[in-house]
């Protein structure tokens, strides 16, 4: 955050915002069980406190980037990784928070498990309360597992560019802002990079967004899985304001432009195989 943001009236997105996912995002532990803290506090809070929330959400409008563009129907890559009768593969997505991202994933056909994560730095920083500053390199991001006889990897990048994210938000999405939240394909190798590469001049090129996307390729870095509760989180807590502002809409634009991919049952971490 610059200075100068930090400066004014209070805002949603500088000051309810963060406090909402601070305290979702800050485990109490029990014996082996994790405690979503903010969904304790929802169970607790007043009308009084639930009708400020919606009024200040309304604030959010006016602090999101101008024409984000989200839930566009995009072509098919016009180039794929050939067809593959391996059992799984995987592809690692970031696009901004990963709780929405995994979301989408999660409702996809084909998809084995979504898991939420960092990649982009070292193994010691992939630690949410060393990351969300910006300076470790990582990305908030989704390993998605697959198989590739039900769904292809250009398939998943469709989706990702279609309604997971918007591609053409430099280092932000939405109201979050910095490096940990940029657009990158984390290429496991060549051929996916090749593909990416190329799906990204082919959208370009048809000028569906209004601005070109800012989406990096980055090929061989680690993925290290996320904090436990942060695993689930979008199908765990419906009603939390991020999730209803920010991703709820992207479940809803999945099924609305690819019912094929749609799962109407999202696969959670815990059930996936």
């Amino acid at each position: 955050m610059t200075p100068a943001a930090q400066t004014g009236a209070p805002t949603f997105t500088r000051d309810v915002l963060p406090y909402f996912r601070l305290h979702a995002r800050t485990p109490a532990q029990t014996g082996d069980q994790v405690i979503d803290m903010k969904s304790s506090v929802d169970r607790r809070r007043s009308p009084g406190l639930i009708l400020a929330v919606l009024l200040l959400g309304a604030l959010a409008m006016k602090t999101m980037p101008a024409g984000a563009q989200e839930g566009l129907a995009l072509p098919a890559p016009a180039s794929d990784l050939p067809a593959s009768q391996a059992p799984e593969e995987v592809a690692v997505l970031a696009g901004g928070c990963f709780w929405g991202v995994q979301g989408v994933f999660q409702h996809v056909n084909g998809v084995n498990n979504a898991l939420s994560g960092y990649a982009g730095g070292a193994r010691s920083t992939a630690i949410y309360e060393l990351t969300n500053d910006g300076t470790t390199g990582h990305a908030e991001s989704v390993r998605v597992t697959y198989d590739p006889r039900q769904v292809t990897y250009g398939q998943l990048l469709q989706i990702f560019f279609a309604v997971a994210h918007d591609p053409t938000q430099l280092n932000r999405q939405g109201p979050d802002t910095g490096t940990q939240y940029r657009s990158t394909i984390f290429a496991a190798n060549a051929e996916q990079a090749a593909v990416a590469t190329a799906y990204i001049a082919q959208l370009d090129e048809t000028g569906v967004f209004k601005k070109r996307i800012v989406t990096t390729i980055e090929i061989g870095r680690q993925f290290y899985p996320a904090e436990k509760y942060h695993q689930d989180f979008l199908v765990r807590n419906p009603s939390h304001p991020y999730i209803v502002y920010n991703d709820l809409p992207k479940i809803a634009n999945l099924k609305r432009l690819l019912p094929t991919l749609y799962r109407p049952e999202p696969l959670l971490v815990s059930g996936a195989r």
